[in-house]
């Protein structure tokens, strides 16, 4: 790699305000990356709601279907948004700021480069997958991608890590409570049915079950985003209450776990008073890779050879691996050094980036094309 030619194809890439309200954009910054692999390549464009993505991978299957691949690459080029300057690159010393610098276009990029050095010549069939909609939920992209059949064995997706692995991320479930009560003047409580104390026990109950933590720990957690009535009134009874509750859970918890909206539903309905209803709007899987997983183990010395310890960090927020792990696809996060993510001063280490594209190199070159897990 020679790192003042990527720089320049990553400042262009990180001028490109690909946010999820402006769908040229997030066109742009694709077609911008798949200039930059070049010719030669099958490239299979999708688009779902207005969100495009790409998959790319080498033609060498005489006109066969598309393959089954023993590894896929996936990025995602799409952006929280940001103010103007942000979409201004600029290099302080090791550092390069912009919005998503950091997360995560500057890994993506990286394999990308990785990509279209070696995809020719693997003796397996490797893809790149660029996607344009993670940061709303990955649904229009990777998922989208896995509906339409595209299926491997082996997934790294760069979101940042500093070269140590995410093998883990949290499942989400975000549900609405309602409240219905009867009203009256609230001179005379004992006339009415407040439903907004109804809303609020059924809420303790789920706090002492799922309590606030004080420090990181990998667990389920609950957080109370919203309450409200459409009571306006200090002297009257609220008959009606909702609030909204945003759930994270490990691979381990069996309550939540493998569970369908439905069934989520009825066991948060375990929690509510008389009168408190449970409404699940969303659910997504939580991701796990197995530790001891031989493309695990090789990856992990791919980075340590390089320097880093390559630990295993767990993700608390959600991660579109929970689409692949959902489907028994084994994916691990795997990406360059930086901080600040969706943050003013966002920026990439310019100091890991020759290390991930090694240990990344290093990693495919020495995967057996068969699996072993």
């Amino acid at each position: 790699m020679e790192l003042d030619t990527f720089l320049a194809a990553a400042v262009a890439l990180l001028a490109v305000p690909s946010t999820a309200d402006r769908p040229e954009q997030l066109r742009s910054a694709v077609e911008s990356v798949l200039d930059f692999v070049g010719p030669g390549f099958l490239v299979e464009r999708f688009e779902s709601n207005g969100k495009p993505s790409a998959l790319v991978y080498a033609d060498g299957h005489d006109g066969a279907p598309r393959p089954e691949f023993r590894v896929i690459l996936n990025g995602h080029l799409d952006v929280v948004p940001g103010d103007p300057e942000q979409f201004r690159p600029r290099r302080e010393g090791d550092r390069l700021y912009a919005r998503g610098a950091q997360d995560m276009k500057v890994s993506a990029l990286v394999q990308a480069e990785v990509f279209r050095e070696l995809a020719s010549t693997l003796p397996y069939p490797l893809a790149l997958q660029l996607v344009a909609d993670e940061e709303v939920g990955g649904r229009d992209g990777t998922l989208h991608q896995l509906q339409q059949g595209v299926t491997g064995t082996f997934v790294i997706i760069g979101e940042h890590s500093r070269l140590n692995l995410v093998a883990d991320s949290k499942g989400l479930a975000q549900a609405r409570l309602r409240a219905v009560g009867r009203g009256g003047h609230g001179a005379y409580p004992w006339l009415g049915d407040n439903a907004m104390v109804k809303l609020m026990n059924t809420v303790a109950r789920l706090l002492t079950r799922y309590p606030v933590p004080t420090e990181e720990v990998w667990r389920t957690t609950a957080n109370l985003a919203r309450v409200e009535t459409p009571n306006r009134s200090f002297n009257q009874i609220p008959a009606q209450a909702e609030a909204w509750l945003d759930i994270r859970f490990p691979a381990e918890d069996g309550d939540l776990n493998g569970r369908t909206p439905e069934q989520i539903a009825e066991y948060l309905r375990s929690f509510c008073e008389p009168g408190v209803t449970v409404a699940v709007d969303r659910v997504e899987s939580p991701h796990h890779a197995d530790h001891d997983r031989s493309e695990v183990k090789e990856l992990r010395q791919a980075a340590q050879r390089q320097g880093y310890p390559a630990e295993f960090l767990y993700k608390h927020g959600g991660s579109d691996a929970s689409y692949y792990s959902g489907r028994g696809i084994a994916a691990v996060a795997f990406g360059v050094g930086g901080a600040g993510q969706h943050g003013p001063d966002e920026y990439a280490e310019i100091t890991t980036i020759v290390p991930y594209y090694r240990a990344l190199k290093e990693f495919l070159e020495g995967l057996r094309s068969n699996t072993d897990d």
